[in-house]
């Protein structure tokens, strides 16, 4: 029982590897439904959510947190995808949000340039300036994405487990080589690496449903516990009374919503380190 990430750029053949190891697999392969079920429930056009984890962000944007909202409805769909186990992602960002599970085999696939030119002039009926271009900068765009938010490069090839080229390895090779590198034990769930998930699917629900009103809110979940970091620099922390509706605010939407048994809410000067979005 494992999760695999797919991460690649606009015909790279990368949808081709993914269905391919999940059919030889038996595993569910999932990429846009993500984007539509977190559509559906959060009543968002699904238009926006690609923008989200894909277009690099304004500055009025990251001003706005408007990106980070659509951020944390996407991810806690797809953690909540991902959690049952035996899933094949090969949708946007899925490699971001699991660097913490010990449990996923996360595979960049990359191709030649002018194969990928080729095969989106086929596709897309274009001239070959035109699908270069649209390439160029999509993959520019996917990479900005990265540096803005997480401050991680996506062609970092440390972010990823295993990277193949399709050229001379072929979609068939590059399943087979996956699959082979899936039977190392450290790629199996085990109860802790699945309790690390477990943990990241509590704390990506609860800021999911926090976002709204606390767009800078940050969470930590262990064993049903919810450790809650709401950031005064966002202007929302006075003191007295008005810290304590926060913090009773927050408490019922973590516990009666969000499903924590417990919530510590601390009203911090700032956001500590180490989270990941």
């Amino acid at each position: 029982m494992s999760i695999i990430t797919i991460s690649r750029g606009s015909y790279s053949r990368g949808s081709e590897v993914a269905h391919k190891v999940a059919e030889m697999l038996g595993y569910e392969c999932i990429s846009r439904e993500v984007l539509i079920e977190a559509s559906e429930m959060f009543d968002i056009p699904e238009i926006k959510l690609v923008r989200a984890i894909h277009d690099a962000p304004s500055i009025l944007e990251r001003f706005s947190h408007g990106r980070e909202k659509y951020v944390a409805y996407i991810r806690a769909i797809f953690l909540r995808h991902v959690q049952k186990d035996n899933v094949v992602y090969h949708g946007l960002a899925g490699h971001f949000f699991l660097q913490e599970v010990p449990h996923v085999l996360k595979v960049r696939i990359i191709a030649d340039m002018e194969d990928r030119v080729r095969e989106e002039m086929k596709g897309e009926n274009l001239s070959e300036d035109k699908a270069r271009n649209i390439l160029k900068k999509d993959d520019d765009e996917r990479r900005k994405w990265g540096l803005t938010l997480y401050g991680i490069d996506t062609t970092d090839s440390s972010l990823y487990d295993i990277v193949l080229k399709i050229k001379t390895i072929t979609v068939d090779d590059a399943a087979k080589f996956i699959l082979e590198t899936l039977e190392r034990p450290l790629f199996k769930t085990t109860p802790e690496s699945q309790k690390v998930l477990d943990d990241l699917v509590l704390a990506a629900q609860i800021e999911a449903l926090l976002v709204n009103e606390f767009p800078k809110a940050k969470v930590v979940a262990d064993n049903g516990a919810a450790d809650i970091y709401i950031a005064s620099g966002f202007g929302i922390v006075a003191s007295g009374a008005k810290e304590r509706e926060i913090i009773y605010r927050v408490q019922d939407i973590a516990m009666n919503l969000g499903g924590a048994q417990s919530v510590q809410v601390y009203l911090a000067g700032s956001i500590p380190d180490g989270f990941i979005r």
